[in-house]
Order: structure tokens, then sequence, then C-alpha cells
């Protein structure tokens, strides 16, 4: 486990590595979000509760949009794609893991259904058109994936994004890939719950914040005020 220290250091070099790209990226600012229709066919649930994993950019702004939807219990950030052994912040970094930063969300179907869910995935936590990239950031760890847990989350989401694309909803076809079984890994704490703690971080105000004034914007009925939060040990 890393110190302290080293983990101050390394978010600081984070930092500086952020401005950077906010300062000259072209694609640095989050867009706005954009409204979409809900998905014609939308997963039938009668348990408690359900998970569903999405991958789309850096999970830091991923998981504080679905922190902030009704109905979601807990929204984790980590890894999915590759193996338990390269489920490393620094390792998956290199691009070459098969990992992409992926948000588990577990929710209560009988409040927020995944069909829901997927809408606000499409609409405003990311850019579904983006290939291995998402604002500033490029790899086939930032690709936009789902990661379904069953064949019914996995036809609702192929059934949507057919959908989405035949209603030209986007200016290019989505590029979000499907990859049924695979594992989740949970991230390192300090990436937990980074976008609460840190809102004045370059690359949280430039590039995430946004994401939750438009969830806010186009779905008031099922934006939460306090984010869920997750409780990480030590």
């Amino acid at each position: 486990m890393k110190s302290s220290k080293w983990i101050a250091r390394g978010l600081a070099c984070a930092m500086l590595i952020a401005a950077s790209a906010i300062l000259f990226s072209p694609f640095a600012a989050a867009k706005e979000g954009i409204a979409i229709p809900a998905p014609a066919m939308d997963e039938k649930s009668t348990a408690a509760t359900e998970t569903a994993i999405f991958a789309g950019g850096c999970f830091w702004g991923v998981q504080g949009v679905f922190q902030h939807v009704e109905g979601v219990l807990d929204a984790t950030s980590g890894y999915a794609g590759g193996e338990e052994e390269t489920a490393i912040y620094e390792v998956v970094g290199g691009g070459k893991t098969g990992h992409a930063e992926a948000v588990k969300v577990t929710f209560d179907p009988r409040k927020v259904t995944y069909g829901k869910l997927l809408q606000v995935y499409f609409s405003v936590a990311h850019d579904p058109t983006q290939l291995n990239k998402q604002g500033p950031d490029r790899g086939t760890q930032y690709r936009s994936t789902v990661f379904p847990l069953s064949d019914e989350q996995a036809k609702v989401t192929k059934a949507y994004i057919d959908q989405l694309d035949a209603a030209k909803i986007y200016s290019k076809q989505i590029a979000t890939t499907i990859e049924p079984e695979k594992k989740f890994y949970a991230a390192e704490g300090y990436h937990q719950n980074f976008l609460t703690l840190n809102p004045d971080y370059p690359y949280i105000v430039y590039n995430d914040l946004p994401k939750i004034e438009n969830l806010k914007k186009i779905f008031p009925d099922i934006y939460r005020t306090e984010p869920v939060l997750v409780k990480v040990a030590g």
C-alpha cells in the first residue's frame, strides 16, 4: 500500500499534468450534456438491489455522476476488462492490461431502472462517440464500455445503442463496446469519492463538474443533491 506521502506526491504530479492538458488540449472542457430518449427496451427486475458496470473515460467523473443519481446505493471506481494482478492504477495507465477505468453501480431497481442508468450514462456521464479517448485522456483504458452482468443487461444495452444510432442522436456512430463476463476490481482508496473530495482540482473543475450540472439540468427527477459516498477503510 502506498504511503500518504507518495499518494500526495503522485496527486500533485497528476494535477500538473491535468492542468497542462486543460490549458493546451482542445478537448479539455466537458461537453454539454445531451437530452436523449429513454430506452424502448428496459430490464424487468424484481430484485431489491442490482449491479451494473460502466466505463467512460476517467472514473472520477463517471463515479461522481452516478453518486448523484437517486436510487443508486453505491458507486465504486475500479477496473474491468483485464486480470486481477494488473488491476493497479499505475499498471492500467500503460494501456496494455485490457482494463478500462470503470464504475460499479449498485442500485435499487424499484427507484431507478437499468435503462435509466444507461440513459444517464449515454447523455451526461461521457461522450459515447469517442473511441479509446475521453476529454484530454487517451488510451484503451479510457474506452466507452458497458460490462453487462446478465444476458438481459447485454440485450437492453445493445438495443439501446441500436436505437440511438438509428435515431441519429449523435453526429457520429456510438463507439461503446459491450464486454460481458468481465470481473470488476475496486480501485485504490485515494480514487474513491475523488470528485466530491477534490472539487477544486483542475481536472475535476473543467472535465467533471459540468457533468454534475448537466445531470441536474437534464434529469431533475432523479438528481440527488447529496452524493452517496463509498466507505473507504482507514
